[in-house]
């Protein structure tokens, strides 16, 4: 017997379908091709994504302007960490997956397991975490390898379009308002809060009892961000003092959270919290390296029992929580559908800011 189980089950092609990063750097583009299938080890499964979410930090890492060495180092070439599709392959060792089932692959693709990190809840900081789309293939390409211990089983009952950006969005944002510390009843301004990441921590905090507010622009984002649970939205371009604004809806004190998911908000982040005596600043979007300064006069810090903290990605176990709030109904479909002949087409869309949600790609559907 070798060392992968097969199946007549699948079919699986010698070549796939991916996006590719063209022109690496500023002035990248990306072209579908034809690339080859990988085949897994004996500790790996092969999944045949249906779909994958467009991110933000692909496009960081497809500029290369996070201060990381470049994809083309690892020899990759699609970026992508939002995956959701089923297991055509198995590895002969594998144990947790078997074919058919559903799976998703996130940011991360496999961390040691035995450091001290990934020990305590912390693995996604593990100096050997390897990330999907810079380090490895990413999921703009349809079949991916994936160590089987890593990637996250998807229930039954969750789309395989809100699957997707659960693997990166939802759960990231879940991992930040864990670590938060917030109560039931806290005000929560989310600036920039109707992208892809902004409007999953939109649906996870309301569920969770807190109030969110979404400060944003534009129609689309304002429909969107009260359809998923905002309690306010405000537009900071039609408002003369957006800071002003939420401060009057957070009771007239302040917010007791701030979760930044778009990184030009870092500027005006600490001016939300207004009077509130102990707030939280979390710090989630990714600036391009050495653009962003997050800061302010020590003396808010003490008079205000002021925090600011950062979160990475979410880890094993914040995915299966995400997905467990999706299987109850309390995460909905916050996507807008492209086939994969446009793919190049939605990621220029991301890079120009026009989103609202998430854009996923659907690799079996093309127009």
């Amino acid at each position: 017997m070798g060392s992968i189980t097969e199946t007549r089950q699948f079919d699986i092609p010698k070549l796939c379908k991916a996006g590719v990063v063209v022109n690496e750097g500023p002035d990248f583009q990306v072209e579908v091709q034809m690339v080859p299938v990988p085949e897994p080890g004996p500790d790996d499964i092969l999944v045949r994504l249906k779909f994958t979410g467009l991110c933000s930090s692909d496009i960081h890492l497809m500029q290369g302007d996070l201060g990381m060495p470049p994809m083309s180092t690892f020899g990759v070439r699609s970026p992508g960490h939002e995956g959701a599709g089923i297991v055509v392959k198995v590895g002969a060792n594998v144990k947790n997956f078997k074919l058919g089932d559903r799976a998703g692959v996130k940011p991360i693709v496999d961390t040691c397991g035995t450091c001290s990190l990934c020990l305590v809840d912390k693995e996604t900081y593990c100096k050997a975490a390897i990330h999907s789309g810079l380090m490895t293939a990413g999921t703009y390409q349809q079949y991916l390898v994936s160590p089987a211990r890593y990637a996250s089983p998807i229930p039954d009952g969750i789309p395989d379009e809100v699957a997707a950006p659960i693997m990166c969005s939802a759960s990231t944002i879940y991992r930040s308002l864990v670590e938060s510390n917030l109560r039931a009843g806290s005000w929560v301004v989310f600036p920039g809060g109707g992208g892809g990441v902004g409007i999953q921590g939109v649906q996870l905090a309301k569920a969770m009892g807190m109030r969110p507010i979404v400060v944003d622009t534009g129609a689309s984002k304002r429909e969107l961000s009260l359809k998923m649970g905002a309690e306010a939205f405000v537009d900071f371009v039609e408002t003369d003092d957006s800071a002003k604004a939420v401060i009057e809806i957070a009771d007239g004190v302040g917010a007791h959270g701030v979760f930044v998911t778009a990184p030009a908000a870092y500027k005006t982040a600490v001016s939300f919290i207004g009077n509130r005596v102990g707030s939280m600043i979390m710090c989630i979007g990714l600036p391009p390296a050495g653009t962003m300064i997050l800061g302010t006069d020590p003396c808010e810090f003490i008079f205000k029992n002021l925090t600011i903290k950062g979160t990475l990605v979410g880890s094993r176990s914040d995915t299966a929580a995400a997905l467990d709030y999706a299987k109850r109904g309390m995460l909905h479909q916050i996507c807008e559908v492209y086939p994969i002949n446009r793919l190049p087409e939605g990621v220029e869309k991301l890079r120009k800011g026009q989103v609202a949600g998430r854009i996923v790609v659907n690799f079996d559907w093309e127009e």
